[in-house]
C-alpha cells in the first residue's frame, strides 16, 4: 500500500441497508457470525502476543528509529486513518518507509502502478521511487508493520484478519462490507498468499475464505504460514 500524508482521513464507504451484514441472506450472515468464547479467546491471545512482541521488538525499534532519522527527513512513524471493525476508523501505525512528501508525489508515479489497466483499487508500484533505502529494507522484511502491535494492544486490530486498506474499495461488491465485520489483521490469508502480487478481487476472495473458516486454530495456522511468507518476501515492496 502506498503511504500518504500523516493523519490523512480515508473515505469509508457508507453501507446501505441492502449490504449490511445483518441484512445479508442467512448464508452470507453465517460468514460473519462469531461465538463469544471464540472472540474472547482470540482477544486474549492478541493481547498476550502483542505484549510479547512489544518486549522483543523494543531493542530493534531503537535501531530502526535511528536508521529512519539518519536516512531521510520526516517523522519516524507513519500514521493514517483506516476503516476498522464495523467501519469504525482508527489510526494505523507503521514505520515510515517513504519520503516525507510521498502523497504530493503520488500523481507522478501513478503510471508505474500495476493495475493491469482494469482500474484495480490496490496500489502496486513495485519500484516506487518514493520509497527510501531504509524503507525498502523494512518493507522486504515487513518490519515496517511491527508498530501495529500497538494497534493490536489497543483493540483496533487483531493478529490475524483482513488487511486494513488505505484506498476505498468498490461499494457494489458486498465483500467489501463483509470484510469489515471483524477486526483487521497484522497478517492474514491474503498476506501469506502473495499480497501485492495479486489483485483486489483475489484479496476479497481470501478475506471471505478467512471469514468462513476463522477459529483460534485457523489463526495459528496463518501465523505459522506468515513466518516463511516474510522470508520469501513475495509482494513485500
Amino acid at each position: 500500500m502506498s503511504e500518504t500524508a500523516p493523519n490523512t482521513t480515508v473515505a469509508i464507504a457508507d453501507v446501505s441497508s441492502s449490504t449490511t451484514a445483518e441484512s445479508q441472506p442467512p448464508a452470507a450472515a453465517a460468514i460473519v457470525s462469531d461465538g463469544i468464547l471464540n472472540a474472547a479467546t482470540k482477544r486474549l491471545f492478541d493481547i498476550a502476543a502483542a505484549c510479547c512482541g512489544l518486549v522483543l521488538c523494543a531493542p530493534l525499534w531503537a535501531i530502526i528509529t535511528a536508521a529512519i532519522k539518519l536516512n531521510s527527513r520526516g517523522p519516524v512513524l507513519f500514521r493514517q486513518q483506516r476503516p476498522g471493525k464495523d467501519k469504525h476508523p482508527f489510526v494505523l501505525l507503521k514505520f515510515r518507509t517513504m519520503c516525507d512528501n510521498a502523497e504530493e508525489k503520488l500523481p507522478q508515479v501513478m503510471h508505474l502502478n500495476s493495475d493491469n489497466g482494469n482500474g484495480d483499487p490496490l496500489l502496486r508500484i513495485q519500484n516506487d521511487p518514493r520509497v527510501t533505502r531504509v524503507g525498502r529494507l523494512l518493507r522486504m522484511t515487513s518490519l515496517d508493520e511491527t508498530p501495529q502491535l500497538i494497534n493490536i494492544l489497543k483493540g483496533d486490530m487483531s493478529l490475524v484478519g483482513p488487511r486494513p486498506i488505505s484506498r476505498q474499495l468498490d461499494n457494489g461488491d458486498p465483500r467489501t462490507h463483509l470484510r469489515l465485520a471483524v477486526r483487521p489483521g497484522l497478517t492474514g490469508v491474503w498476506q501469506v498468499s502473495g499480497r501485492k502480487e495479486t489483485d483486489c478481487d483475489y484479496m476479497l476472495e481470501k478475506d471471505m475464505e478467512y471469514l468462513r473458516n476463522r477459529s483460534f486454530w485457523y489463526d495459528l495456522k496463518i501465523i505459522l504460514k506468515t513466518v516463511p511468507a516474510v522470508f520469501r518476501g513475495n509482494g513485500a515492496w
